[in-house]
């Protein structure tokens, strides 16, 4: 029997480890076709992270893996004009004269590359060097602006360095989990099984949840805190008063090991519960109750995702569960910390490969002089060459294209026409680029419509390579399947563009495990050492946490010396009032909009759209809408809604139920333009970001609605559009 193939799901950033078998498919005449294998799917029992558990959508990963790929590379000369084949070499002596153009006309700061959290390390890390190096711009950012860089800040802020100091062993140790902006259950499911069954098991464990929305994850709850969006800081203040009240704090610790608590400590003065409460919406021994739990755990920890990040006070928000922590001296202890889950597989891959545009490689900051020399010198480049700011954000980016200060935006691996706020702006400033390439695996996409270049890119079972997940746990992916017609593995193709640039030295790599052995160099002796972990050592020993410098030692948790990263060592706490939402409702737009994921699809369906049995568990987009609100506006169960803001409007059915709160409505985020009519949730969005870690506030906004009164069939479909995308990729 073929042994299986161990590898790393490619979905969120829980990281949960697969075992693939190769199953010869058969024919309808019940032979086997010669040349063609389907993949069985199964957990990896010795992968520490996830322990054998698989959720829907690992299950079924491996069967969109042939279906509407992007085979070869594709040109045209204006938006307005089909597509037609084109050679590698077109293609890449297309994008590399017009990189050259752009260096000599506009200089380097015209250009822009935005990648993704799907991307593997190495991919990431070629990217760094071809962008930031070779070319000099920090115009390189990722969708993890969009996702985690409200986390990176918050930890900077506040413990002096990136990286969640917890580990999933956490999950069953604690005495109380304070989930808040987070629903694990859908989102994070396996690392949500873990801490349910400790929670089960264990009647003195308490769970608390935070959320407008009565989730899955609130539903088992202990305290389920139903806010308003946009109230966390004041929730989050309120339990450090009740908690500094009690004398529930680690006062050595305090003394000893952080810094900045008086003014904290005068911040909370203003947070008494009965305030709190009427800032949060909830009742005032709800605020008590939560902050007993806090003062009777022996271990907590808190757990935090997009509600939380996606915000225009994410940092803050961030900094104001650490401080939490810091007054109760939870940090560094098993069962203990503050623990952001990651929402894409690579994110933290991305962050310690330098991949946002104020990061380098090694968790260096592209405004620390020494860090941009250390990279210069070890990349052969010239002193000066890396920029000494901050390049473009992927907001940034989309307004650059609107002044007309970007001349070239190469895209990979992300679907920026779905994922980006304030849609329409996005899809105006997309048609005024002078040249776009998208690198993807599947085409048609809703990207693609705005390209000028598209260039097919293996995925995930097709090329080699290292991720990351929430956990700090690097697991090595191998390919098992060859690529599908033409395509290449993102870090190659960066590499040979930069080689035809003239940067041949910079990009001499044979094979993944080259750029990897590069790339651990450079995090030699920084807090993100992985300078054990190349290709072969994880081969041979599996799945790895980091900090694992070359003597091998890996670390489950950071900070347990209580030492912290900071230049005098001691964690700083942050004393902030919440700004409330960056757009509030008002008598004309009189809602608030919040998004999220469902259980078994991801992002924008790239994948799972094309996969029938998620489709048919989640096959339309829905607003959930509380009963009171849509009594008051004649809207019906199942009936059609026009849900609209400041920015556009979208179109799906309604789902009334208890399960929102009155005055919020929530919709998915899924469906682009290829998989429903009018669904676009960033149609909607608006994109004013946090102040430090530019991340948009993608979670809330103000919107009205309306029932549709129509017997059409054009709103939201889903189904029908399936077979004409089928159409498009094989015509």
């Amino acid at each position: 029997m073929t042994a299986p193939v161990k590898t790393l799901c490619p979905y969120c950033g829980v990281g949960c480890g697969l075992e693939i078998l190769p199953v010869a498919a058969s024919a309808s005449n019940g032979s086997t076709e010669k040349g063609i294998e389907k993949w069985k799917v199964r957990g990896d029992r010795s992968h520490p992270s996830s322990q054998g558990m698989v959720c829907v959508k690992g299950a079924t990963v491996a069967e969109p893996l042939g279906c509407d790929r992007l085979l070869h590379p594709m040109m045209r000369d204006s938006l307005d004009e089909p597509f037609r084949a084109a050679s590698w070499d077109e293609a890449i002596d297309r994008i590399v004269a017009h990189i050259q153009t752009v260096r000599l006309t506009s200089g380097a700061d015209a250009l822009c590359m935005y990648g993704s959290g799907q991307f593997q390390t190495e991919d990431y890390y070629v990217a760094q060097k071809l962008m930031k190096g070779c070319l000099g711009t920090n115009n390189f950012d990722a969708n993890s602006r969009l996702c985690m860089s409200s986390a990176v800040a918050g930890y900077v802020q506040s413990l002096g360095s990136d990286g969640p100091p917890c580990c999933y062993e956490d999950l069953e140790l604690t005495d109380c989990a304070f989930i808040i902006g987070a629903n694990m259950a859908e989102c994070h499911p396996i690392a949500f099984n873990r801490l349910r069954r400790h929670h089960k098991q264990n009647a003195h464990v308490k769970m608390i949840v935070v959320d407008p929305r009565a989730t899955p994850t609130a539903d088992v709850a202990d305290l389920h805190l139903a806010i308003h969006p946009g109230s966390d800081i004041d929730l989050l203040n309120g339990i450090g008063h009740l908690l500094l009240k009690w004398g529930a704090i680690d006062s050595p610790f305090i003394d000893e090991c952080t810094s900045g608590f008086a003014d904290y400590a005068k911040v909370l003065e203003h947070y008494p519960p009965q305030r709190v409460a009427h800032l949060c919406g909830i009742q005032p021994e709800d605020v008590e109750a939560a902050a007993r739990y806090w003062r009777d755990a022996q271990q907590i920890l808190s757990l935090w995702s997009m509600g939380i990040n996606q915000s225009s006070e994410g940092t803050a928000k961030v900094r104001s569960i650490i401080n939490l922590h810091l007054m109760t001296g939870s940090i560094g202890r098993p069962g203990s910390g503050p623990f952001s889950l990651t929402g894409q597989p690579n994110a933290m891959g991305g962050r310690e490969a330098g991949g946002l545009s104020n990061l380098l490689p090694g968790y260096r900051s592209v405004k620390n002089s020494q860090h941009r020399a250390e990279v210069e010198q070890f990349w052969h480049l010239p002193s000066g060459q890396i920029s000494a700011h901050a390049g473009r954000s992927a907001w940034e980016m989309i307004t650059g294209l609107e002044a007309g200060l970007v001349d070239f935006l190469w895209i990979a691996a992300t679907n920026p026409a779905v994922s980006m706020p304030d849609l329409e702006r996005t899809k105006k400033a997309l048609r005024r680029s002078p040249l776009t390439v998208y690198q993807d695996a599947y085409y048609p996409s809703e990207t693609a419509a705005y390209a000028h270049i598209l260039l097919p890119a293996t995925q995930w079972s097709e090329k080699a390579g290292t991720m990351t997940n929430s956990e700090r746990m690097v697991t090595y992916c191998p390919a098992f399947r060859s690529p599908m017609g033409e395509a290449k593995g993102d870090w190659e193709i960066f590499a040979e563009v930069g080689r035809r640039l003239g940067f041949a030295e910079q990009f001499q790599f044979s094979n993944s495990a080259d750029v990897r052995s590069e790339f651990i160099q450079l995090t030699r002796d920084r807090p993100c050492d992985q300078s054990a972990l190349s290709h072969a050592y994880l081969q041979e020993n599996g799945p790895t946490q980091w900090p694992c410098s070359e003597a091998g030692q890996p670390t489950q948790r950071l900070y347990t010396d209580r030492h912290f990263l900071t230049p005098d060592g001691r964690a700083r706490f942050g004393a902030y009032h919440s700004k409330g939402l960056a757009e509030p409702p008002d008598a004309e737009y009189p809602y608030v909009l919040t998004t999220g994921r469902l259980y078994g699809h991801w992002h924008t369906q790239a994948r799972t759209g094309r996969i029938e049995k998620i489709r048919q568990m989640h096959p339309n987009p829905f607003v959930e809408i509380h009963p009171r609100d849509a009594q008051k506006l004649g809207i019906e169960d199942k009936g059609l809604v026009e849900i609209r803001s400041r920015r556009g409007a979208a179109c799906c059915p309604a789902v009334v139920t208890r399960a929102i709160a009155p005055g919020t409505v929530f919709l998915p985020m899924h469906w682009g333009a290829l998989w429903a009519e009018q669904a676009e949730v960033n149609a909607l969005t608006h994109p004013i970001a946090c102040p430090d870690s530019l991340e948009p506030e993608l979670k809330a906004c103000a919107v009205q609605l309306a029932p549709i009164h129509t017997a059409s069939t054009d709103f939201c479909k889903t189904s029908q559009l399936i077979p004409a995308i089928r159409d498009v990729v094989h015509d």
